[in-house]
């Protein structure tokens, strides 16, 4: 994610094209959610702002919506990630996982995904690896449209906390 700040004003007057490039990743693999959100302008705030990009999340078709969760990366996975997801799993020692742990997380991640055909998500900022540990378990016992509710809800939380580090 690129190290600019932005002030509202600033992403008010872009073209659609900046936008997207300046807030594309906040949505991991998704810039087309920046691009729609580009035409609810001009914002009054940050948080209108968001509020607008989760809209465009909302209005989504189903297939969208998932394909929005399948883009993002499996918790403690070694595969290639998008930076912002490579920094935000670090932040929590997910990086540092003894193999052990590694194992763990990956029978989880297995798990999950078989149950539900997606990566599990959580916004891992104020998280720990034992209450990450905690939210598979207890989250692995949902049905599967309250699952993809809260992915979708832990995505917006992700893409707010990035937002708010691209912005003043």
């Amino acid at each position: 994610m690129n190290n600019q700040q932005y002030e509202i004003a600033q992403l008010n007057q872009m073209s659609q094209g900046s936008f997207t490039a300046a807030l594309g990743e906040i949505w991991e693999e998704t810039p087309e959610i920046a691009n729609q959100t580009w035409h609810s302008r001009p914002f009054k705030d940050i948080d209108a702002l968001y509020q607008a990009m989760v809209a465009v999340v909302n209005n989504m078709s189903e297939a969208e919506q998932v394909a929005l969760i399948k883009a993002h990366p499996d918790l403690g996975s070694k595969t290639k990630m998008a930076e912002a997801s490579v920094q935000e799993q670090a932040g929590v020692g997910l990086a540092r996982l003894s193999e052990s742990e590694y194992q763990r997380f990956q029978s989880l991640n297995q798990a999950y995904k078989d149950k539900f055909n997606f990566p599990f998500i959580i916004a891992v900022k104020n998280q720990t690896k034992d209450s990450i540990l905690k939210a598979f378990e207890t989250r692995l016992k949902n049905t599967p449209e309250q699952e993809k509710q809260q992915a979708l809800s832990e995505i917006s939380k992700i893409a707010q906390l990035r937002l708010e580090t691209l912005t003043k």
